[in-house]
């Protein structure tokens, strides 16, 4: 992270940056008040707020980090605007400041970026941000893959279904489980879509030209201070209650 460092003779854009809109605070370097706007959020409209202004060197914009990400930024940077995304938990504010509207957060942030009182994150580039991606989804897949499993396995416990031929989750075991079966239509329904009941689970992948789909099974990963194919113990997607361990 880096202070804002204030210029001379530059104005400055707050952008209060939504799914479909942006709320933009205009802060003209002889103005102690910002002007107010509204745009929306797509490409279009951003280079046309971009036009207004006869020379797009001069243009100092930020924006709050959030769910929109960094496109915004990028597309600002080709167009020739140095633009700044801000921490949002180290903006200041001044107490008793109730009163939230998305013209007044972009007003405030216009003002705190001229006066250099905001911290700015470093953006990622393209090819960081997909590395990124891949790891939260990855993460995510494991998570999903866990609590998959405690569903499957709760349930054929509440019914008296109990494996007790060694280790869960080896060869045998899924094969024992994708034999499971049930009399009762609404048990046969629900024991249907728990994965890891029809075989072996894995992540179901259809190729991008329109080929058929393909079980893909993540390859051991190797990471420092743990053996292959294991998240570290600190990681969210590594933790596992106690109490479940043998499910």
């Amino acid at each position: 992270m880096s202070s804002v460092v204030a210029e001379r003779g530059s104005i400055h854009l707050g952008l209060d940056v939504h799914k479909n809109t942006i709320s933009v605070g205009v802060l003209e370097p002889a103005e102690q008040s910002p002007r107010t706007d509204r745009i929306s959020s797509d490409e279009d409209a951003v280079r046309r707020l971009v036009a207004r202004f006869p020379d797009p060197r001069r243009l100092r914009a930020c924006y709050e980090a959030g769910p929109t990400g960094y496109e915004l930024a990028r597309l600002l940077g080709s167009l020739g605007v140095r633009c700044e995304v801000i921490a949002p938990s180290l903006i200041p504010t001044a107490p008793g400041d109730r009163v939230k509207t998305d013209k007044r957060d972009a007003a405030r942030l216009a003002r705190l970026h001229r006066a250099g009182e905001l911290v700015s994150i470093r953006v990622p580039s393209v090819a960081e941000e997909a590395v990124r991606d891949l790891c939260r989804a990855r993460a995510d897949m494991v998570i999903d893959q866990t609590r998959a499993r405690h569903r499957l396995g709760k349930f054929l416990l509440r019914h008296g279904r109990v494996w007790r031929d060694g280790q869960n989750w080896t060869l045998k075991h899924r094969a024992w489980m994708a034999a499971q079966r049930f009399d009762d239509q609404a048990l046969a329904t629900t024991l249907r879509p728990l994965p890891g009941h029809a075989g072996r689970p894995g992540v179901r992948r259809r190729n991008d030209r329109g080929g058929s789909g393909a079980v893909v099974h993540p390859r051991p990963v190797h990471r420092r201070g743990g053996p292959p194919g294991r998240l570290p113990r600190h990681h969210r997607a590594g933790r596992v209650d106690p109490g479940q361990r043998g499910l």
